[in-house]
């Protein structure tokens, strides 16, 4: 009925014309990073870019670095400049100015550095790329050990939920659980 109708040239023309629209409209999103994962900081989800003016920017999503420097018991420095921040853990604070040195948070500060300083790490990331300070959020590995994990079973920190980053969710809860049970490390030695 419409085979070479003006009417059908028409609207392959405007069909194309979308197609080509759409695929440049990506094309140019892709390259300025217009989409980006969301963030939630305090209930509140904030859509930020993923690129960043950061020193390391072209560490790719799961790559290796060397930690230069262990800020506290969930932050290191790798090298670059870069802060990373352990993905479904806190650990008792130490540096946050705002607040006194919290129990168990030298100890923790001291195993993080033995386990991983000078060390190169794996880092893998989840959902979001970086927190509302700028840090990189990643699970941390050294070979095949889990660091985020092994900090949370030996008591030095504790499971922290914050999705959409939860891949390991349920392997910090259980090590949670089982480093409550035991009294071992910050379970044993503060008052929670």
């Amino acid at each position: 009925m419409f085979e070479n109708t003006p009417f059908r040239k028409l609207l392959r023309s405007g069909l194309l014309a979308i197609i080509l629209s759409i695929g440049i409209f990506f094309g140019l999103a892709a390259d300025k990073e217009i989409f980006s994962a969301p963030m939630i900081s305090e209930g509140v989800i904030l859509f930020r870019s993923s690129k960043s003016s950061g020193i390391a920017d072209h560490i790719p999503q799961d790559e290796s670095a060397r930690v230069i420097r262990v800020i506290d018991g969930d932050t290191i420095e790798i090298e670059g400049g870069e802060r990373v921040r352990y993905i479904g853990i806190d650990t008792p604070e130490t540096v946050d100015p705002r607040k006194i040195v919290q129990c168990f948070g030298a100890e923790a500060s001291r195993k993080n550095k033995e386990i991983v300083l000078g060390k190169i790490v794996r880092l893998e990331k989840d959902i979001t790329d970086r927190d509302k300070y700028g840090r990189m959020l990643r699970y941390v590995w050294l070979g095949e050990t889990l660091i985020n994990k092994t900090l949370v079973e030996k008591g030095f920190a504790y499971s922290y939920s914050y999705p959409p980053n939860i891949k390991y969710q349920n392997l910090f809860v259980e090590a949670e659980k089982k480093a409550r049970e035991s009294g071992s490390g910050l379970w044993g030695g503060c008052k929670t």
